[in-house]
């Protein structure tokens, strides 16, 4: 059972979900961290084409029907365990529980803009730390490089040198390893088309956090509109039977 409460403050309305004997969420806002999805999106190299094509119209049918077909790693995404790791869960098997996560932000901003093959450190994450607190366990880490700015300019948001080497940022390997085994997080994400940098063709980030089903959330958008710790996501799957993951509706609830 979930009661619904109401409050006002300063002139904001607050809502707090109470699920009986859980944790409660406290909100303000409500902020998509999803891009829409349309067919010109930026595309990884070799995944399928997003394509719609009308099935039933109103003056014909009665009602307006469309089919769609797009990767299970195109758009706003989750990577699932099985695709990289052949004896892993699928995102058919993620929980609800699981989907429901507070969120850190740590902003790179300044270092992307001069490097674009910038990686997270260990530093960066102390440093965050030194201001913030210590990361918590059962966080999800999500990285704003402010490349969500290059959504619409797919040459710029895949950045490819003329060898076809993808440049972008991600997480660097000893911060993510520390993340994991000192900080226990769950999850990470980013708002590039990889939690790895865009030279790292062998997925190191990506291998690491689904050697259990953690979450990797690739593709984010309006992190610069959230606070650097406080921030609960709801993650929307699509629970595609054995899927190597999913587009996801990603919800940001802002205290």
């Amino acid at each position: 059972m979930v009661e619904a409460v109401r409050e006002e403050k300063q002139g904001e309305r607050r809502i707090m979900i109470q699920p009986q004997n859980q944790n409660s969420i406290t909100y303000t806002r409500v902020i998509h961290l999803s891009h829409v999805i349309d067919i010109d999106i930026p595309q990884w190299s070799g995944d399928p084409p997003v394509e719609f094509e009308t099935v039933a119209e109103l003056n014909n049918d009665g009602y307006y029907l469309r089919r769609f077909s797009l990767g299970e790693h195109s758009a706003t995404h989750i990577n699932a365990p099985n695709s990289f790791h052949s004896y892993a869960v699928g995102i058919d098997q993620y929980s609800a529980q699981s989907l429901v996560v507070p969120a850190v932000v740590i902003d790179i901003r300044q270092a992307t803009a001069v490097n674009p093959d910038y990686a997270l450190t260990i530093a960066d994450v102390l440093a965050w730390e030194e201001e913030y607190g210590e990361i918590y366990p059962g966080c999800v880490v999500i990285l704003n490089t402010g490349w969500q700015k290059k959504w619409f300019d797919k040459s710029a948001f895949l950045n490819h040198d003329s060898q076809g080497i993808a440049h972008f940022p991600g997480f660097g390997s000893d911060a993510t390893q520390l993340l994991l085994d000192e900080r226990q997080i769950v999850g990470v994400g980013i708002d590039t088309h990889g939690v790895d940098p865009g030279q790292d063709n062998s997925f190191t980030i990506n291998h690491l956090m689904l050697e259990k089903p953690r979450i990797v959330l690739e593709n984010l958008t309006n992190l610069d509109q959230l606070p650097p710790k406080g921030t609960t996501l709801a993650i929307g799957i699509l629970r595609l039977r054995g899927g190597s993951g999913s587009p996801v509706g990603v919800l940001a609830l802002v205290p």
